[in-house]
């Protein structure tokens, strides 16, 4: 067995860094019930498109992604998306991700009924990973992401970080 250091850990290893990679607002279709016949109440958001803007790539969502969330009986939500992105000067970077969502069942029903409410009044966090086969993103490849998502009457909106 093996016991805790008496040194503390390298500075590199208290804390996350990150940097802005994009922020992304998705399209969303009324989610379609599938309901809980046998399992936990699943339902399907699908994206018909959106926008996404950084510093070191923008462009748009291509239609046909979708957004499998289970309600579980604790009141989460988990989100498993998937999605393509295209590039403003042509590349397509395939973005999945997973995440949950939980907050107050107010806040959450008002969420549900898509109206508007603080940001600050629940979580909403994401881990998005990339693959692409365009030279100029291939760095996209080989990061790990999270975002912070709220979610607007129109849908989602993600502001998305590299781990460095």
């Amino acid at each position: 067995m093996s016991s805790a250091p008496s040194d503390p850990l390298p500075a590199i290893l208290q804390t996350i860094r990150t940097r802005h990679l994009f922020t992304l607002y998705l399209d969303v279709r009324p989610m379609l019930d599938i309901g809980a016949p046998k399992a936990p109440y699943r339902r399907i958001g699908v994206i018909p498109g959106g926008s996404f803007h950084g510093e070191r790539l923008s462009g748009e969502v291509m239609d046909g992604g979708s957004d499998w969330q289970t309600l579980r009986s604790d009141g989460a939500t988990t989100l498993d998306v998937r999605l393509v992105l295209r590039t403003n000067d042509g590349a397509h970077i395939l973005m999945t991700y997973q995440g949950i969502r939980h907050g107050p069942p107010d806040i959450l029903a008002k969420i549900a009924r898509r109206e508007a409410v603080d940001p600050g009044s629940y979580y909403f966090r994401t881990n998005p990973l990339f693959e692409t086969s365009a030279p100029q993103y291939d760095y996209m490849n080989r990061l790990v992401a999270v975002a912070v998502g709220h979610r607007l009457p129109v849908g989602p909106v993600y502001n998305v970080f590299e781990v460095l």
